[in-house]
Formats: C-alpha cells, structure tokens, sequence
C-alpha cells in the first residue's frame, strides 16, 4: 500500500521554504547585449561551502504518473540547481530537513521555464522528467567530502495528478 501526494503547480511562495524557483518573473533587472536581452539578475543562493561551483548535464530517463517514490536524497555540503534544457514538465518533490530525516513531503510540476535550486541539506526526489529529452543543467557543489545523503522509505509514496 502506497501513500499519496497530490501535485501542486510550482510557484516560488510554495516552494521558498526548500530553495528558488528559477524563472523569468516581470521585469529584467537590467537589458544587455545591445537590447535584445534582459537579464533576470542572481536569482539563487548558490551555496557551495567549502567546495567549487560545477556544471553538468544529466540525461535522465523520463518518469510516468502515478510516480513510485521510494526515495529522496540531500546534499549536506552545498545547493543543488536544476536547468532543464527542454520546455517540457517535470516533478519536483521535497521535504525539509527533521532531525536527519525528511519531514512532511511536497510535490510539485513544474512548468516550460521552471528551474529549481535546492538549499543546502533539503531532501529531494530524484530528477524526474515526464517526456524525453531529459537534459538538465545541473550546477552543484565539486570538492572534497561526501555530499550525498539518501533516505529510503519503508513504505513507499505516489506522485499523482491534482484531480481537475
């Protein structure tokens, strides 16, 4: 038996207690190259601690809903940013940080020009693309020491679809 979570849009007021969403909101900070580009400005907290910004590229296979949550992982020793390199949908489950374990689980779908930055230590799923591609950029923490912590549930949860 399964427990449920109901998937809510992606805004940045809901998803502030656990990082950034990264998306173009009203105005530019600023227009650069000759006009023809406004630059939205810093809108993560892109913490590294002790170690380096690094930029890779995950491809990941694309998931189906019901989605089976089994796991969630943190990073204790800094952020983590996802940059989709697609306009396609995709999940984003997380949970604060309680005592060492994940706390209640959120579940969102974010949309065509949503990233995400999660802080440092906030349990997430894994990255979870709907339809391939799956590519994202990812920025996180390079260095020493192990920045990977992954809670396994004893019961797992399911990602479903908000009813309409």
């Amino acid at each position: 038996m399964s427990r449920h979570l109901v998937l809510q849009p992606l805004t940045a007021k809901a998803f502030a207690p656990f990082g950034e969403v990264l998306e173009v909101r009203g105005a530019p900070d600023k227009i650069i190259n000759q006009g023809m580009c406004g630059r939205h400005h810093d809108l993560a907290d892109l913490d590294f601690g002790q170690g380096r910004a690094g930029i890779s590229v995950f491809d990941a296979t694309p998931r189906a809903l019901p989605f089976k949550l089994e796991m969630v992982e943190r990073h204790p020793l800094g952020a983590q940013a996802f940059l989709p390199m697609h306009q396609n949908p995709y999940l984003v489950v997380v949970a604060p940080d309680n005592a060492g374990q994940p706390g209640p689980l959120q579940a969102f779908l974010a949309g065509p020009g949503q990233g995400v930055n999660y802080r440092r230590n906030t349990w997430h799923a894994v990255c979870c693309p709907l339809s391939a591609p799956g590519l994202f950029a990812v920025v996180d923490r390079i260095g020493d020491g192990d920045n990977l912590e992954e809670h396994w549930f004893d019961q797992p949860w399911e990602v479903v679809a908000a009813k309409e």
